[in-house]
């Protein structure tokens, strides 16, 4: 089930709270600073661990990856970084494939709920009609094929809520 929500990421009582990260994995600005800030010191040791080993160079645009959630509500942060908007080029793919793994990663956990962010409409600048098309579109593809309890997007903004809940009512999701 799709459900929306506006509110606060971090809040979330879920298994997995994806993070809209920036490729360092090292914090930042916006979501990712947040969730860095209220998770503690737990989520940063784990990514500077992961920059240690795996993902030496950052984290890929579209790729995800799994670390402890720290003091916030949910088990486990999934990190995705996704693309910058460019109206030249089509990026579209970048921010499908950032939901799709971001589910793949939940779901290799064992995670039932999932709750994401607006991702890549802050700094990014992804308008957020095209980013709410992409992401409803690419999680409803996904649940079809793979269940989970719960997807929550937890919009910020009664702008983002209201665009979003167009683009659900549009595709006849549920929206809460």
């Amino acid at each position: 089930m799709i459900e929306l929500v506006e509110g606060d990421l971090t809040a979330q009582r879920v298994d997995v709270v994806v993070n809209a990260a920036n490729s360092s994995l090292l914090g930042g600005g916006g979501v990712d600073g947040a969730i860095h800030r209220k998770g503690g010191p737990e989520i940063l040791a784990e990514c500077r661990d992961l920059r240690a080993s795996r993902y030496g160079g950052g984290l890929r645009v579209g790729q995800a990856v799994a670390t402890t959630a720290g003091r916030l509500p949910a088990r486990w942060v999934v990190h995705t970084v996704g693309p910058v908007f460019s109206a030249s080029e089509d990026r579209s793919e970048l921010l499908a494939d950032c939901h799709r793994n971001a589910l793949r990663v939940a779901a290799e956990l064992g995670a039932r709920s999932v709750a994401f962010p607006a991702i890549s409409t802050g700094v990014y600048r992804w308008p957020m009609e095209s980013a709410a098309e992409i992401a409803l579109g690419t999680v409803a593809s996904v649940l079809a094929e793979q269940p989970f309890d719960i997807v929550r997007f937890v919009l910020h903004g009664k702008q983002a809520f209201d665009v979003f809940s167009a683009e659900a009512a549009r595709r006849g999701l549920i929206a809460s």
